[in-house]
């Protein structure tokens, strides 16, 4: 429905020129939907980390860092693995069963996932310094706006990156998985660089492709489904485009 001319549409007057309008203003709203969705996520999985970060560590006397209980148990136990794999359990979950999801029940599930994601990335607080951080996530943000408005105003048809674009994720995810084993800094640096260049395209063909998938003849369910689906392609884009930037960028402790 995104494709409904407007320009002839307004030209013919009239009953066309109202369901442009109407077409307009439903594909704005769908789209603000999107974004405060996605953006209240990274919200909360932002105070999440920062909460189990606070929880799971302590200063000494020389500003070092020590784990307490609770972080020895989530990240220096078996419960690693857990607090690693279930949102990526999750994720695959909702991707899978969003056609039988009640909206309700899929933003619950999506707010969920940004929650366990949370608590995975207390790390970040314990390998980087705030300062850091903070000034990579407004670089971050900064770079996902003016993309993400690239993807949705741009008459460019990008579906044809889309194959490229999925590739290079793949690549970067084989790669990830052989450098837990290598760790080398070299090869680390050149997955963080393509990253940034993968999930910088992915964050405007997702926009592109959200956009695309909006129809003003969509009910409640299903509407709620797609805004859900888009919110979590947005959020998981900032978030891997704002960790390989940290990568590259941050100041280790």
């Amino acid at each position: 429905m995104s494709d409904f001319d407007r320009n002839v549409a307004a030209a013919r007057g009239g009953y066309a020129t109202d369901r442009a309008l109407a077409i307009d203003a439903g594909l704005r709203a769908h789209m603000i939907r999107v974004y405060n969705l996605m953006a209240g996520a990274v919200a909360l999985t932002g105070v999440i980390a920062w909460l189990t970060f606070s929880l799971s560590t302590t200063s000494s006397a020389t500003g070092q860092l020590a784990l307490t209980p609770l972080g020895q148990a989530l990240f220096g136990s078996p419960l690693m693995w857990v607090v690693i794999l279930a949102p990526l359990a999750l994720v695959f979950f909702i991707s899978f069963r969003i056609e039988r999801l009640q909206a309700g029940t899929a933003l619950t599930l999506f707010l969920t996932f940004a929650t366990l994601l949370g608590i995975s990335l207390a790390t970040i607080f314990i390998a980087y310094t705030g300062a850091s951080i903070t000034r990579v996530f407004f670089i971050s943000a900064a770079s996902f706006g003016a993309l993400s408005l690239y993807g949705y105003t741009t008459q460019r048809d990008l579906s044809a990156f889309g194959s490229f674009l999925i590739m290079g994720l793949i690549g970067i995810i084989i790669a990830s998985l052989v450098n837990l084993f290598l760790q080398s800094s070299a090869m680390q640096f050149i997955i963080s660089v393509v990253g940034v260049l993968v999930f910088a395209g992915l964050t405007a063909w997702d926009t592109q492709k959200i956009k695309e998938m909006y129809d003003v003849n969509d009910d409640g369910t299903v509407a709620g489904r797609k805004a859900v689906m888009g919110a979590l392609a947005l959020y998981l884009d900032f978030i891997n485009l704002f960790l390989m930037l940290l990568r590259l960028f941050g100041d280790r402790r």
